[in-house]
């Protein structure tokens, strides 16, 4: 695959809060970051940057990992599961980091940074393990083009309930991810079928 030759002129280097924040109103989540291992930003250089109107192009945020998640005990076999809090804490502490947040400037998306961004940085956190939980992971796989591996939870079986009640009335699984259709379906129902979803999402 070619590469935009504008992406030859970007460098990834070592950034700070400042950076984050310049950036943060286009990612989906809250703004406020709370307390964080490192950030890294994609800059251009300052012969680029007065054409772009900016020098940060891109910010990826790693920060520490959640106590436990059960995502980590499907990835690493139980690896951090069995132990005492306050070992369990320690060794999760010591071997992970997250990334917290990805973020492109919207004119440079599409054009593999995200992935770029991820994988140069992941060796610097100096940690056997880097994980994601990445919700935009299922509309674009940057962190798997990056190499990382994706985990898929167990669903619960509240969930796994209401998605069958949903089935039964022709609100099939890959649906789910438009909200508004579902809803627009949800509404057309009648009788039996509404008054089914309705005490399902109640007890859901």
């Amino acid at each position: 695959m070619r590469r935009c030759s504008v992406t030859r002129k970007l460098q990834i280097v070592r950034g700070c809060l400042e950076d984050y924040k310049e950036l943060a109103h286009y990612h989906y989540r809250d703004s406020r970051l709370g307390p964080f291992a490192a950030i890294f930003t994609i800059r251009a250089a300052k012969t680029l940057a007065g054409s772009f109107g900016t020098r940060t192009i891109g910010v990826i945020v790693y920060t520490m990992p959640s106590p436990g998640l059960e995502l980590r005990n499907i990835a690493t076999g139980n690896l951090f599961a069995g132990f005492d809090r306050v070992t369990q804490l320690a060794l999760v502490n010591k071997n992970i980091r997250c990334a917290g947040r990805v973020i492109l400037e919207p004119r440079f998306r599409g054009l593999g940074l995200a992935s770029r961004l991820v994988r140069e940085t992941m060796p610097q956190m100096n940690v056997p393990i880097i994980e994601a939980m990445a919700v935009m992971g299922l509309v674009n796989p940057f962190f798997e083009r990056a190499g990382m591996t994706a985990y898929t939870a167990r669903m619960p079986a509240r969930c796994v309930q209401l998605t069958e009640a949903l089935s039964t009335v022709g609100i099939e699984k890959g649906e789910l991810l438009e909200p508004q259709k579902v809803q627009q379906k949800i509404e057309q129902l009648q009788g039996t079928e509404a008054r089914l979803i309705e005490n399902q999402i109640k007890t859901f």
